[in-house]
């Protein structure tokens, strides 16, 4: 990090000079291109000289036709194969993305439509068949079984669960959020793998809780007799950030109530101790991991109304299948929720 800082400083890249050979090299003509999967591991001060340009993963359907054009026949020609000794049906394609890899891109995608095309070509080199047509019952026998199964959530109601959505490094996802309350000494317990602003957004969650206590009929001593346990499921892997916020506020105010979530609504939006709603990142990736999760209705934060601008080159099916609802405050969530 300390060489790129030098290299990148237009102050010094002038006569920049490589400890290893000692000779200076002028790099103020110099135009540099970096890239990265991540910016929080850069040193803030690296960052500060870099001008940040985000690129969102692929959705669902520009991975299928990218494959279809152009990844199939790449592999095809690869291997040896014509179009008609390898072809893929639409469905078998969905699926490949969709329980066959998880990644933002397309790199596994391709490994995975190259592995099919090497056990064709060596059933065509053997005389064993001529050509064959990849539906899913062919992908499982070529790939074997599934090995990423995005869960279709029910529409059942439920007390103290609700559905939040996250950003992660393959997209988005649909997280489920539980919480249960149990007789104790005011201790909050958080499991699941939860990161240090996803613990706070907790923290936060009960704190509005708190300040809520009376109007929701409870004693003064409520919290002080009583545990919080908030889990989020799928322990084995990391969760950070404050989008699930209101997803937690939403399971605790529902247990605290008795009152049902509603199991087709997704939500995302970091609360405040005074039960206000902020903006969130990603909102293009977890309105997606809502639709295909068959969610019918995506709350967010009302400063994220513009973001969804971000949607109108995608499938319409998007915004036809889905309704929003964009709130500013932990009141909103809840009448619009709970039922």
């Amino acid at each position: 990090a300390s060489a790129l800082l030098e290299v990148l400083d237009p102050e010094q890249n002038d006569t920049f000079q490589d400890h290893y050979l000692e000779v200076p090299f002028d790099l103020s003509r110099v135009f540099f291109i970096a890239t990265g999967n991540y910016t929080e591991p850069i040193p803030p001060a690296l960052l500060d000289r870099m001008e940040i340009i985000e690129f969102p993963g692929y959705v669902e359907e520009e991975k299928v036709q990218i494959a279809r054009h152009f990844l199939v026949p790449k592999q095809r020609k690869a291997h040896g194969l014509k179009s008609r000794n390898l072809k893929f049906g639409e469905r078998a394609l969905r699926t490949l993305v969709r329980h066959y890899t998880a990644e933002a891109g397309v790199r596994n995608l391709e490994r995975e439509i190259a592995a099919v095309a090497r056990k064709v070509a060596r059933r065509v080199a053997s005389g064993e068949q001529a050509s064959v047509y990849v539906n899913d019952a062919v992908l499982a026998e070529l790939l074997g079984p599934k090995r990423f199964r995005r869960q279709e959530y029910a529409r059942r109601e439920a007390v103290g669960v609700a559905h939040g959505l996250a950003f992660t490094w393959d997209g988005g996802d649909v997280i489920a959020v539980e919480v249960a309350v149990l007789d104790g000494t005011g201790e909050l317990v958080l499991t699941g793998h939860l990161g240090e602003v996803m613990k706070e957004s907790a923290q936060a969650a009960l704190g509005y809780a708190r300040r809520c206590a009376r109007d929701l009929g409870l004693a003064a001593d409520y919290f002080s007799h009583h545990d919080i346990h908030v889990h989020v499921p799928s322990g084995a892997v990391p969760k950070e950030g404050p989008s699930a916020g209101i997803a937690i506020a939403t399971a605790l105010f529902s247990v605290l109530t008795g009152r049902k979530v509603r199991g087709d609504v997704a939500m995302t939006g970091e609360v405040t101790l005074h039960g206000n709603v902020l903006r969130v990142g990603g909102i293009r990736e977890k309105v997606l991991a809502a639709h295909r999760a068959g969610m019918k209705t995506v709350v967010l934060p009302a400063e994220n109304a513009p973001d969804l601008a971000e949607l109108d080159e995608m499938d319409s099916s998007v915004r036809r299948d889905l309704q929003f609802v964009f709130v500013s405050d932990m009141q909103q969530v809840l009448d619009a929720v709970l039922v």
